[in-house]
């Protein structure tokens, strides 16, 4: 074994810099053949587990780094997946970059890291070719809505992906993690139901993803069994806050008698905040609020929102795992993260419901 400080990675006493070691030079130190190193540092071909330890010591002992190019280039992987959706920024995120989004992001990428995978993180795709020119091996597509252009432009290049909350739309074939859409919003209604709300709206995104149409069915369920009409408004996604604000100014200057809103997308919710005390309502006292994401705009509205904890950082590492046994040709397959919990705050709680 070579002493440490001469080997073809350590500085010499002049202090120039030699060239980095190289497979050969391990090879040479460890007594074996270049394509016995790579076989052993990269997990391949049929090699004694003592001569492949022995060459993982020997390459550490000489600060040997492979070349992960290179590596790439003879294994055909780009070794990197991508985060996508077409949630623009507005509701995926405020003004800051932070939300639904980036939570899912921070989780995914750190589970990613330890597979030897990076992160690519997609800004909102809604036309284009944001996917085309991309160097990766597959994606994570957050909540696909209906002939969604992340999924299209995966599809034609025949990419693999998993699906952040299931596709509603046809295929509809790929792997997915369920978001629990339907029970999300059933575990909403019950609350506001328990704080004496009789007349509550249900106020959901316009588009066809999941989390929209499961929270309908959800509601018109709820709203059958108690023997009321259902009241469903929608607003588009792009609108952002004062979208939410206009869908529930309007909701309200038709249904005066409406005590709660159940507003699925945070933003929306906080705008229905504000419309609700321009047309002079107390919130919580008049009209309860509600919404399913537990992030940063639930928790710094005044008053904060009751939301729901949907266990995102566990999501998005199931998202991963799920992509890479796909990568690995294992069959489609469903994540269930643990149960959604809900965080009840002022928005909807009322020191004496009304019977």
């Amino acid at each position: 074994m070579p002493s440490p400080g001469s080997g073809p990675g350590a500085a010499p006493a002049d202090g120039t810099r030699r060239r980095p070691p190289t497979i050969a030079d391990v090879a040479r130190a460890a007594s074996v053949s270049p394509t016995t190193v790579s076989h052993a540092l990269n997990g391949l071909g049929k090699v004694d587990p003592r001569t492949r330890e022995r060459i993982k010591r020997t390459a550490a002992e000489l600060g040997y780094r492979p070349n992960l190019r290179a590596q790439r280039l003879r294994q055909g992987q780009a070794k990197a997946i991508a985060l996508a959706s077409s949630m623009p920024f507005s509701v995926a995120a405020g003004p800051s970059r932070l939300g639904f989004y980036m939570e899912i992001a921070a989780a995914a990428a750190e589970r990613a890291m330890t597979h030897g995978y990076a992160l690519v993180l997609v800004p909102p795709v809604r036309s284009g070719a944001a996917l085309h020119s991309l160097d990766i091996d597959g994606a994570i597509v957050v909540e696909p809505g209906e002939d969604d252009p992340a999924v299209t432009q995966l599809r034609e290049r025949g990419l693999p992906y998993v699906a952040l909350g299931r596709e509603v739309a046809p295929p509809g074939d790929a792997p997915y993690v369920d978001l629990r859409g339907g029970p999300v919003t059933e575990l909403l209604l019950e609350h506001l139901r328990e704080q004496g709300a009789r007349r509550p709206a249900l106020l959901i995104g316009a588009g066809g993803r999941h989390s929209s149409v499961d929270a309908r069915a959800a509601y018109e369920r709820a709203a059958a069994a108690a023997g009321r009409p259902p009241l469903v408004a929608t607003a588009p996604e792009e609108g952002g806050e004062q979208a939410g604000y206009d869908a529930c100014a309007a909701l309200l200057a038709e249904h005066p008698e409406t005590d709660a809103v159940c507003a699925l997308v945070d933003v929306f919710a906080v705008g229905a905040v504000r419309a609700i005390r321009d047309g002079g309502r107390r919130v919580p006292e008049d009209v309860l609020v509600a919404t399913r994401y537990d992030g940063p705009r639930a928790r710094t509205c005044e008053p904060p929102l009751t939301a729901v904890d949907l266990q995102l950082d566990r999501a998005a590492t199931d998202a991963v795992e799920l992509l890479l046994a796909r990568l690995r040709g294992a069959e489609a397959a469903v994540a269930v993260p643990p149960e959604p919990r809900l965080v009840a705050r002022a928005s909807s709680l009322r020191v004496t419901a009304p019977g």
